[in-house]
């Protein structure tokens, strides 16, 4: 399946729809249950969600950083469509969230980004990869890597490749699906060190037959 020629298009019509769909499949409690455990939160991180959307993955970071007892330094997520950072944005307000930065850009050109969206501790990215065209797929990932400290991490969730993900992501959402080998060799000729397959909580591990997650360092 290629990708559709405009995601932002696609997400500006089915944004609700979206919502709906990650509710549904208890999405934002999955990563809330990942990150709840996961060894990469501690104190003063500077923290970068790269197609943060409506807001699911940059929220369950948040949550678990909050329920850990840890302090952030900063908040950041950028996201191609307005539809989706609207959506977001009103989310913060209904739940008095002031503590997040965010912006519009394209991960193939994050010079658009302002001044200062640079020098991550981690970086996190949940789907939105799937819509860069595969030819720029390691680009991507570079350009991410490139905003990471020296030593910091980046967490990839994205749609495993399996007969239900081609008719229910592939198709349905006009996704790019990769196979964990696929995205491990990416992010290793992206320039990431450490690539290690990581694994939903068993109190998530529904989203096991959706999903990988991938951890690569600088």
């Amino acid at each position: 399946m290629s990708v559709t020629p405009d995601p932002r298009q696609l997400f500006t019509d089915r944004h609700a729809s979206y919502a709906r769909f990650i509710r549904a499949v208890r999405y934002s409690q999955g990563l809330q249950a990942f990150f709840g455990t996961s060894p990469l939160l501690r104190p003063n991180l500077r923290i970068l969600d790269a197609g943060c959307g409506a807001g699911a993955l940059t929220l369950a970071v948040r949550a678990a950083m909050i329920r850990r007892g840890f302090p952030y330094q900063a908040l950041y997520g950028f996201d191609l469509t307005p539809a989706m950072l609207n959506r977001f944005r009103h989310t913060m307000y209904r739940e008095g969230i002031d503590d997040v930065e965010l912006a519009e850009a394209n991960v193939l050109q994050l010079d658009r980004l302002p001044a200062g969206w640079s020098d991550y501790d981690l970086i996190v990215s949940a789907s939105m990869l799937e819509y860069v065209p595969r030819a720029r797929f390691v680009d991507a990932l570079a350009e991410l890597r490139a905003r990471l400290l020296e030593g910091g991490a980046f967490v990839l969730f994205m749609t495993r490749r399996n007969p239900l993900t081609r008719l229910l992501i592939g198709q349905w959402w006009e996704s790019n699906l990769y196979t964990a080998g696929e995205l491990a060799d990416a992010l290793h000729a992206a320039g990431f060190t450490g690539v290690t397959r990581r694994h939903f909580p068993l109190v998530a591990s529904h989203l096991s037959v959706w999903g990988h997650i991938i951890e690569g360092h600088r």
